[in-house]
């Protein structure tokens, strides 16, 4: 891995320069980013023709697919390798595009978004190897024109994994690498080629992505075009129209429920992998540790100013409070512990420059204006001063009361650190309204604070109705978020994988096929696309694919 110092020298030979990767039907340059840290970005990247780029994908699919799961999952690797040793690079374009601290964004770009990665070229090659190339049974059935008594007919055939076509990858403003990784990787492995457009303000982590796996690919003989960037202006709407366009047949998105649900509306043509965020909740019941949930609950608002996927939005309380090791508490309580324990953590300008981000969104801060008109503010979102950046639009999570009537509020999805205390009758009427709006609005994460065993096993069942993972008892320990180290893959489990691809099979008499002459010296021929079995040597295909042990 490069060291810190080369890094930020790398980094910054990118600044105010254009960024050549050499892609078909490029028609100018466009500049979208702005660093929240008040660094001038000023990269123009190619603005090419979507059409050009679909076609250069569609045209690579052929050669992409006939290379076969060996050699696709070591080219995997390679670039993997090689994104590896920039993991200092990256993570300064994650810091500079989505304003996340430091230490945030290395998590989220460096060695633990490339494991997810790795993860799915592992995934994505086993399934691969699942599928049979070679067939050979007795059928029960005589062929035609046959005489006699009926014998079973010796019969061979092949099976064939062939990708679906031309895949998209819609870049998440946050989250670009932790989020983009596993799509991009399943669908280079099987065999798919992949378009990938960022958001317009986190483009550099996914085009340092798309430079690398360009290199790989064209020093390993394959055309570049296999992964291509799309960028446009925002007002250019380039997603949907990539989305919807006929030939793209897979689409990755990780981010706001509403886009997620029209991709699945509109991009009916292709198979649509999202994992929307939506309304992450929190329900208090009763607790033994009070101070460490307070503690743990004011530490999962601040963490990257509220972008983190798993960041609690509704926090479901009964208004005649929670039993706790140190005796009841109300409502009215623990909102005020909350608060203070925010501005504990807080306190320290070293803590702030760790824990919170730069706003890099008009969006929040739009938001973080209009919800604290609709209840009592029990935290309000102030501004911070960043210690090694000034220009640095830093803020404080915003906490407001609602009562449990003020469904309209805290049922719509609020970008940011904004999050809502919610007053219910009961737990019993907490755990309905986590089961109406999580199932109707979806989310990433829920957590329950009990220490009744019936309302975990009550809690967890409306978890399994809406389909939301569920933490019990755990204040901020997400599997899900690039903090920890138990990251999990998209939650479509082997879904995720094998539909990127489909199986076709072809059959024959065997007894009636003369086997073709052997010529010394020729090699064996392979159906077009036919996956290998898992006793074949693997291909000498260079040291890329020399990295796959097979």
């Amino acid at each position: 891995m490069r060291s810190v110092r080369t890094a930020v020298k790398v980094f910054g030979s990118l600044l105010g320069r254009p960024f050549e990767l050499d892609q078909p039907g490029e028609l100018g340059r466009v500049c979208t980013e702005s660093s929240p840290y008040g660094i001038g970005m000023g990269i123009g990247y190619p603005r090419c023709d979507p059409a050009a780029l679909v076609a250069a994908a569609a045209q690579a699919t052929a050669g992409w697919r006939v290379a076969g799961p060996h050699r696709r999952a070591g080219l995997a690797v390679e670039i993997l390798r090689r994104l590896n040793t920039r993991s200092h690079e990256l993570a300064l374009a994650v810091h500079h595009t989505t304003g996340q601290p430091p230490q945030a964004a290395f998590r989220s770009a460096g060695p633990r978004a490339q494991d997810r990665a790795l993860e799915a070229v592992a995934l994505a090659f086993a399934e691969s190897e699942r599928v049979p190339a070679d067939l050979n049974w007795e059928s029960g059935q005589r062929t035609q024109g046959s005489q006699g008594s009926g014998q079973p007919s010796p019969m061979r055939g092949t099976s064939t994994l062939v990708p679906r076509g031309v895949s998209l990858l819609i870049g998440c403003p946050d989250y670009p690498l932790w989020n983009g990784y596993p799509g991009l990787f399943a669908s280079l492995v099987t065999g798919n080629p992949v378009i990938v457009a960022p958001h317009p303000r986190s483009v550099l982590p996914l085009a340092i992505t798309v430079r690398v796996a360009r290199q790989v690919l064209e020093e390993a003989g394959h055309p570049p075009d296999i992964v291509t960037l799309a960028v446009a202006e925002p007002a250019e709407r380039l997603h949907e129209r990539l989305a919807t366009d006929p030939a793209v047949r897979i689409v990755d998105f990780t981010g706001s429920a509403q886009f997620a649900g029209w991709l699945r509306e509109h991009a009916r043509q292709a198979a649509t992998f999202v994992d929307r965020t939506g309304l992450n909740t929190v329900i208090v019941d009763s607790t033994g540790d009070y101070r460490g949930l307070v503690r743990g609950l004011a530490h999962s608002l601040c963490r990257c100013s509220g972008t983190v996927r798993t960041t609690p939005q509704n926090i479901l309380v009964p208004t005649t409070g929670i039993a706790t090791d140190e005796g009841r508490k109300t409502l009215g309580d623990f909102g005020a512990d909350l608060g203070e324990a925010v501005d504990r953590l807080l306190g320290h300008p070293a803590r702030v420059a760790r824990l919170l981000g730069a706003i890099a969104s008009d969006t929040v801060r739009a938001g973080l204006a209009e919800a604290a008109r609709y209840g009592t503010v029990l935290h309000a979102s102030g501004a911070l001063r960043h210690p090694h950046h000034p220009a640095a639009d830093v803020r404080s999570p915003l906490l407001v009361r609602l009562a449990a009537q003020d469904e309209r509020i805290y049922a719509r999805e609020w970008p940011g650190p904004v999050s809502f205390l919610v007053g219910t009758d009961s737990t019993s009427h907490s755990l309905a309204l986590f089961r109406r709006t999580v199932g109707r609005h979806g989310a990433s994460y829920a957590t329950v604070h009990s220490t009744d065993p019936l309302v975990l096993a009550v809690a967890e069942t409306a978890a399994l109705d809406a389909g939301v993972h569920l933490v019990q008892n755990l204040a901020d320990d997400f599997p899900a978020d690039p903090s920890s180290a138990g990251a999990n893959l998209p939650s479509e489990g082997a879904h995720f994988v094998t539909g990127r691809f489909r199986v076709v099979r072809s059959r024959q008499n065997a007894a009636r096929t003369a086997p073709a002459p052997v010529v010394e010296g020729a090699p064996r021929p392979i159906p077009i696309g036919a996956a290998k079995s898992p006793r074949a040597p693997a291909p000498d295909g260079g040291s890329a694919a020399a990295l796959v042990d097979v």
